[in-house]
């Protein structure tokens, strides 16, 4: 059977989800957006039939709706997918998962009383880079990951000024939490072991200079909201002694755009990176998938040959999801695993505040 599905929010992701929708062979059926015209205006981009001012309204319409994807603002992703799932719908839902782990725990709730899926893009695992990772990975040629290293950093990369990225009540903060993916990436490389404390500190030097704000996002409001950090950098221990550092920025004095993920294993190490020359244009990206070991006596450094995805797997991960509904594949994001990405961003930000690592319990 075919699926069918309702796409709440006309965010800018759509399009991504829709082609991946699609090409698993779902249908879309409808936008819900609280401001009808945008959801109009998006039905008649993607050629969807129908449109609605509330998720009530579309599954009122369409009790066939198999599915939703959710692509609002941060603040509403636990209550729009808590709401989808009690409709007895699978869930698609843009990252972050929540703005904070006790509201990921009532998702991770409301999932398993509806007996459904909540899966999130968290596209960066289905980058073709990450998938060959993970392949020698869990093949054992790369060991016990002891330590790694995540970043998604940007020199000038704030995606507007008193718009929701910046407003901490709807995004629940900067970067941190709107760039998680690195971070989330390094914990998958590490079978997302069980942290045990953070330790983080956060800035916001340039969080209003408009000299720093990034070439995509939402326009400037000048009677809005921005108290959020620009960047933050942490280290993270887990109960099992292995060790994570992430760094994470839209605006910070870096020479270029980092997305990247290394690690050092007992067999081998690694590195998932993506270099661009110019903040979030894809066109003069340079992605490497690279491991380092020792044989022989020597130093081997493997270059690992994937396929281009300038979509960064966006379109796989939302393909992924179709698939696991149909049983033809292996989900590739969890609840579990969002539960503890948002322990980690919540100790983060109070470890921040306080000076102090935080426990997690």
């Amino acid at each position: 059977m075919s699926q069918k599905i309702g796409i709440i929010g006309a965010g800018g992701m759509a399009r991504y989800h829709i082609e991946g929708f699609r090409k698993a062979g779902a249908q879309i059926i409808a936008f819900a957006d609280p401001v009808l015209a945008s959801a109009e205006r998006a039905c008649k981009q993607y050629e969807v039939p129908h449109a609605y001012d509330s998720p009530k309204a579309m599954f009122a319409a369409h009790p066939d709706i198999t599915a939703v994807s959710v692509i609002t603002p941060n603040r509403f992703h636990a209550a729009l997918a808590i709401e989808s799932l009690k409709a007895g719908k699978h869930v698609f839902c843009e990252k972050p998962p929540a703005l904070s782990a006790a509201e990921a725990k009532r998702m991770q709730a409301a999932a398993k009383a509806a007996k459904r899926q909540l899966m999130f893009n968290f596209n960066n695992r289905a980058r073709p880079e990450s998938r060959a990772m993970c392949e020698y990975i869990r093949q054992g040629a790369v060991g016990t990951i002891n330590s790694a290293q995540a970043k998604w950093i940007r020199r000038t990369g704030i995606p507007g000024f008193g718009g929701w990225f910046t407003n901490k009540a709807l995004s629940g903060g900067g970067p941190l939490i709107d760039l998680p993916h690195m971070l989330d990436l390094a914990l998958y490389f590490m079978d997302y072991p069980q942290p045990e404390w953070v330790l983080a500190q956060t800035f916001s030097d340039f969080i209003t200079d408009k000299q720093f704000k990034g070439p995509w996002g939402i326009p400037d409001n000048a009677q809005g909201v921005t108290d959020v950090e620009n960047a933050a950098h942490g280290f993270i221990r887990f109960k099992t002694g292995q060790v994570l550092s992430f760094q994470i920025s839209w605006a910070e004095l870096v020479k270029r755009e980092e997305v990247s993920v290394a690690f050092q294993g007992t067999n081998a190490g690694g590195l998932v990176q993506r270099l661009f020359g110019t903040d979030g244009i894809d066109a003069t990206s340079i992605d490497t998938c690279e491991l380092y070991t020792q044989e022989n006596g020597r130093s081997v450094d493997r270059t690992i040959k994937v396929p281009a995805d300038e979509t960064m797997g966006r379109v796989a991960c939302a393909q992924n999801f179709i698939e696991t509904l149909e049983g033809k594949a292996a989900p590739l994001t969890h609840i579990d695993q969002a539960v503890k990405l948002m322990q980690i961003l919540d100790a983060a930000y109070r470890s921040a505040q306080s000076g102090k690592p935080v426990q997690i319990k």
